[in-house]
Protein backbone atom coordinates (compact mmCIF):
# COMPACT_ATOMS: atom_id res chain seq x y z
CA UNK A 1 0.00 0.00 0.00
CA UNK A 2 1.41 3.61 -0.92
CA UNK A 3 1.51 5.74 1.61
CA UNK A 4 -0.47 8.79 1.35
CA UNK A 5 0.44 10.26 4.90
CA UNK A 6 4.04 11.33 3.24
CA UNK A 7 2.44 13.91 1.02
CA UNK A 8 2.05 17.43 1.72
CA UNK A 9 1.67 18.85 -1.76
CA UNK A 10 0.34 17.62 -4.99
CA UNK A 11 1.94 18.41 -8.89
CA UNK A 12 -0.30 17.81 -11.70
CA UNK A 13 0.08 17.69 -15.49
CA UNK A 14 -3.12 19.18 -17.40
CA UNK A 15 -4.07 17.68 -20.63
CA UNK A 16 -5.36 14.21 -19.87
CA UNK A 17 -4.66 14.88 -16.08
CA UNK A 18 -7.69 17.66 -15.55
CA UNK A 19 -9.14 17.10 -19.24
CA UNK A 20 -9.94 14.28 -21.43
CA UNK A 21 -7.22 15.11 -23.59
CA UNK A 22 -9.62 16.67 -25.83
CA UNK A 23 -9.39 20.55 -27.21
CA UNK A 24 -10.95 22.90 -29.22
CA UNK A 25 -8.89 25.53 -31.33
CA UNK A 26 -10.40 28.98 -31.49
CA UNK A 27 -9.18 31.91 -34.40
CA UNK A 28 -6.58 33.71 -31.99
CA UNK A 29 -5.23 30.26 -31.48
CA UNK A 30 -5.83 29.86 -28.00
CA UNK A 31 -7.27 26.18 -27.06
CA UNK A 32 -10.26 25.71 -25.06
CA UNK A 33 -10.51 22.83 -22.35
CA UNK A 34 -13.42 21.49 -20.33
CA UNK A 35 -12.53 20.47 -16.80
CA UNK A 36 -14.36 19.18 -14.05
CA UNK A 37 -16.31 21.17 -11.44
CA UNK A 38 -15.57 18.23 -8.80
CA UNK A 39 -11.41 17.90 -9.69
CA UNK A 40 -11.74 21.97 -9.01
CA UNK A 41 -13.30 21.36 -5.86
CA UNK A 42 -10.43 18.64 -5.00
CA UNK A 43 -7.71 21.06 -5.68
CA UNK A 44 -9.74 24.49 -3.59
CA UNK A 45 -9.93 22.09 -0.59
CA UNK A 46 -6.49 20.94 -0.97
CA UNK A 47 -5.01 24.35 -1.27
CA UNK A 48 -7.48 25.48 2.05
CA UNK A 49 -5.86 22.67 4.11
CA UNK A 50 -2.60 23.89 3.44
CA UNK A 51 -1.75 21.90 0.34
CA UNK A 52 0.61 23.69 -2.64
CA UNK A 53 -0.87 22.55 -5.95
CA UNK A 54 1.78 22.92 -8.74
CA UNK A 55 0.52 22.98 -12.95
CA UNK A 56 3.41 21.25 -14.76
CA UNK A 57 1.97 21.33 -18.27
CA UNK A 58 3.10 21.09 -21.49
CA UNK A 59 0.71 23.40 -23.41
CA UNK A 60 1.14 27.13 -22.95
CA UNK A 61 -2.36 29.41 -23.13
CA UNK A 62 -3.82 32.53 -21.06
CA UNK A 63 -6.67 30.14 -20.05
CA UNK A 64 -4.96 27.20 -18.33
CA UNK A 65 -3.32 30.18 -15.71
CA UNK A 66 -6.98 31.96 -15.47
CA UNK A 67 -8.45 28.63 -14.47
CA UNK A 68 -5.65 27.67 -12.30
CA UNK A 69 -5.87 31.12 -10.47
CA UNK A 70 -9.48 31.01 -10.12
CA UNK A 71 -8.27 28.02 -7.86
CA UNK A 72 -6.13 29.98 -5.97
CA UNK A 73 -2.41 28.25 -7.56
CA UNK A 74 -0.11 31.33 -7.63
CA UNK A 75 1.21 32.04 -10.84
CA UNK A 76 4.57 30.94 -9.75
CA UNK A 77 3.71 27.48 -9.25
CA UNK A 78 1.74 27.57 -12.74
CA UNK A 79 4.50 25.77 -14.91
CA UNK A 80 3.91 25.74 -19.19
CA UNK A 81 5.53 25.13 -21.89
CA UNK A 82 7.58 22.34 -19.60
CA UNK A 83 9.11 19.75 -22.19
CA UNK A 84 11.24 18.39 -19.46
CA UNK A 85 8.64 18.59 -16.64
CA UNK A 86 11.35 17.32 -13.98
CA UNK A 87 13.36 20.30 -13.24
CA UNK A 88 9.89 22.45 -12.65
CA UNK A 89 8.97 19.75 -10.44
CA UNK A 90 12.32 20.46 -8.50
CA UNK A 91 12.14 23.86 -8.71
CA UNK A 92 8.67 23.74 -6.91
CA UNK A 93 9.73 21.51 -4.48
CA UNK A 94 12.73 23.87 -3.56
CA UNK A 95 10.15 26.92 -3.57
CA UNK A 96 8.10 25.20 -1.10
CA UNK A 97 10.79 23.59 0.27
CA UNK A 98 9.75 20.20 0.12
CA UNK A 99 11.61 16.54 -0.85
CA UNK A 100 10.67 14.93 -3.66
CA UNK A 101 9.48 11.80 -1.69
CA UNK A 102 6.90 14.65 -0.47
CA UNK A 103 4.75 15.51 -3.80
CA UNK A 104 2.59 13.46 -5.86
CA UNK A 105 2.72 13.75 -9.07
CA UNK A 106 -0.14 13.05 -11.40
CA UNK A 107 0.53 12.63 -15.11
CA UNK A 108 -0.85 10.83 -18.24
CA UNK A 109 2.27 10.52 -21.22
CA UNK A 110 5.37 10.16 -21.82
CA UNK A 111 6.44 13.00 -20.61
CA UNK A 112 5.15 12.77 -17.26
CA UNK A 113 6.90 9.13 -16.62
CA UNK A 114 10.72 10.82 -15.21
CA UNK A 115 8.37 13.02 -12.78
CA UNK A 116 5.81 10.58 -12.11
CA UNK A 117 9.12 8.08 -11.27
CA UNK A 118 10.72 10.72 -9.09
CA UNK A 119 7.99 11.98 -6.66
CA UNK A 120 6.82 10.57 -4.19
CA UNK A 121 4.23 9.23 -5.21
CA UNK A 122 3.65 8.93 -9.14
CA UNK A 123 -0.08 8.90 -9.94
CA UNK A 124 -1.38 8.21 -13.73
CA UNK A 125 -5.49 8.20 -14.63
CA UNK A 126 -6.68 4.84 -15.91
CA UNK A 127 -6.87 6.18 -19.76
CA UNK A 128 -2.64 7.26 -19.41
CA UNK A 129 -0.41 5.45 -22.08
CA UNK A 130 1.58 2.34 -21.25
CA UNK A 131 4.50 4.01 -20.09
CA UNK A 132 2.98 6.29 -17.66
CA UNK A 133 0.78 3.20 -16.01
CA UNK A 134 4.15 1.20 -15.69
CA UNK A 135 5.84 4.05 -13.84
CA UNK A 136 3.29 4.71 -11.50
CA UNK A 137 2.66 3.74 -8.14
CA UNK A 138 -0.93 4.51 -8.08
CA UNK A 139 -3.46 3.95 -11.37
CA UNK A 140 -7.00 5.46 -10.27
CA UNK A 141 -9.89 3.60 -11.73
CA UNK A 142 -10.74 7.04 -13.08
CA UNK A 143 -9.89 8.82 -16.53
CA UNK A 144 -8.51 12.07 -16.94
CA UNK A 145 -11.39 14.81 -17.12
CA UNK A 146 -13.49 12.28 -15.18
CA UNK A 147 -12.52 13.07 -11.68
CA UNK A 148 -9.46 11.55 -11.75
CA UNK A 149 -7.83 14.33 -9.59
CA UNK A 150 -10.82 14.65 -7.26
CA UNK A 151 -10.63 10.52 -6.36
CA UNK A 152 -6.32 10.68 -5.72
CA UNK A 153 -6.55 14.29 -3.84
CA UNK A 154 -9.38 13.17 -1.75
CA UNK A 155 -8.09 9.93 -1.14
CA UNK A 156 -4.74 11.53 -0.08
CA UNK A 157 -6.60 14.56 2.03
CA UNK A 158 -8.93 11.35 4.05
CA UNK A 159 -5.84 9.36 4.35
CA UNK A 160 -4.52 12.26 6.53
CA UNK A 161 -7.46 13.17 8.14
CA UNK A 162 -7.67 17.05 6.08
CA UNK A 163 -10.79 16.05 4.14
CA UNK A 164 -12.31 19.15 5.29
CA UNK A 165 -14.16 22.10 3.68
CA UNK A 166 -16.40 24.58 5.97
CA UNK A 167 -19.24 26.16 3.98
CA UNK A 168 -19.78 28.93 6.19
CA UNK A 169 -16.30 30.22 5.38
CA UNK A 170 -16.91 32.85 3.25
CA UNK A 171 -15.35 32.31 -0.38
CA UNK A 172 -13.05 35.12 -0.42
CA UNK A 173 -11.12 33.65 2.39
CA UNK A 174 -8.83 31.46 0.73
CA UNK A 175 -9.35 32.38 -3.18
CA UNK A 176 -7.52 34.92 -5.29
CA UNK A 177 -8.70 38.05 -6.11
CA UNK A 178 -10.63 37.17 -9.45
CA UNK A 179 -13.05 35.91 -7.06
CA UNK A 180 -12.69 37.54 -4.10
CA UNK A 181 -14.28 41.09 -6.55
CA UNK A 182 -16.74 38.55 -8.11
CA UNK A 183 -17.84 37.74 -5.17
CA UNK A 184 -18.13 41.62 -3.71
CA UNK A 185 -19.90 42.24 -6.75
CA UNK A 186 -22.72 39.64 -6.17
CA UNK A 187 -22.61 40.44 -2.66
CA UNK A 188 -22.10 36.87 -1.69
CA UNK A 189 -20.07 35.23 0.93
CA UNK A 190 -17.21 37.92 0.28
CA UNK A 191 -16.40 38.74 4.21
Amino acid sequence: MTDLIKIKAFAFDVDGVFTDGGVLAIGNGDLLRTFNAKDSFAIRTAIINGFPVAIITGGCSESIASRFRTLNVPDADIYQLSKNKLPDLQHFCERHHFQLSEVMFCGDDVPDVPSIMEAGIGVCPKDACIEAIEAADIVSDKCGGHQFVRDIVERTLRAQGMWKFDPLQPWGFNYGDEITLSALKTGRNAE
